[in-house]
């Protein structure tokens, strides 16, 4: 029995049918085939399906997309629409711009819920240091790195929003 489903994702109203069942990420990607949000572990284990629901950094697959009713859902593909540091016109989040300039993907498997939970983070709090930055993505796994070249993206990407932040205010 199909459930009917409307919220915003990036910014844009949708309304579909889905399973009770359907996760979001599962929503995401299949019926709205945004393929950026990553499906790692299916446990809330490794964040690579970390998306923003109202704001907050979650993981989507152990999320029920039902239960997004009314919501607003951010993944990779709408940070940058979704930033207010350069009105979606195309350039990148400035956390997106700090993970290729400090070397802070490999595969790149990982990289869009380190980008979206590194997001939230800085957003919640702007002034965050190295430890903060190492406790707020430790429930984000990357198989590739030593995560250095992570946390340091994160704290330029945290100075690209600040300073993004400052210019939409004057």
């Amino acid at each position: 029995m199909a459930i009917s489903l409307s919220l915003t994702v990036n910014g844009k109203p949708v309304t579909a049918e889905v399973e009770p069942h359907t996760l979001l990420v599962q929503f995401l990607r299949e019926q709205l085939r945004l393929t950026g949000t990553h499906v790692g572990c299916d446990t809330a284990q490794c964040g690579a399906c970390t998306v923003h629901l109202n704001g907050r950094a979650i993981k989507s697959c152990n999320q029920l997309a039902v239960q997004c009713e009314g919501m607003n859902v951010t993944t990779i593909e709408g940070l940058t629409a979704a930033s207010g540091n350069n009105g979606g016109n195309g350039e990148l989040h400035p956390m997106q711009a700090a993970f290729r300039e400090c070397h802070g993907l490999q595969c790149g498997f990982c990289t869009p819920g380190m980008v979206m939970s590194a997001a939230a983070l800085v957003a919640e709090k702007p002034g965050l240091t190295e430890a903060d930055v190492r406790a707020g993505l430790d429930g984000n796994l990357c198989r590739c790195t030593g995560y250095h070249n992570i946390v340091k993206a994160v704290l330029e990407g945290a100075e690209g929003m600040r300073a993004g932040a400052a210019a939409s205010a004057t």
